[in-house]
């Protein structure tokens, strides 16, 4: 499946690299200096600190869908 704007924006991808011979360093390079000339300002990707896992709580006993229907009873604790 071709899709136009994502040929196009390969094909302008690809010029950009071609000027700089595909040299990833002076590819990122040239990106830094056009920000820079723009004012642009770009955060640097971060990597955000795990938030540690709460323990689930204990809901409760269930509650019957009926009146008809007694709960079972519960399992025994397993022993350690």
């Amino acid at each position: 499946m071709n899709d136009p704007i994502v040929d196009e924006v390969r094909k302008v991808r690809d010029a950009h690299a071609a000027r700089f011979n595909y040299d990833l360093g002076a590819i990122f390079l040239d990106i830094k200096k056009r920000e820079k000339e723009r004012g642009l300002e770009f955060v640097d990707g971060v990597a955000r600190q795990p938030v540690p896992n709460k323990m689930l709580q204990p809901t409760g006993a269930a509650i019957p869908a009926s009146r008809d229907i007694q709960p079972l009873p519960a399992a025994p604790a397993a022993e350690l």
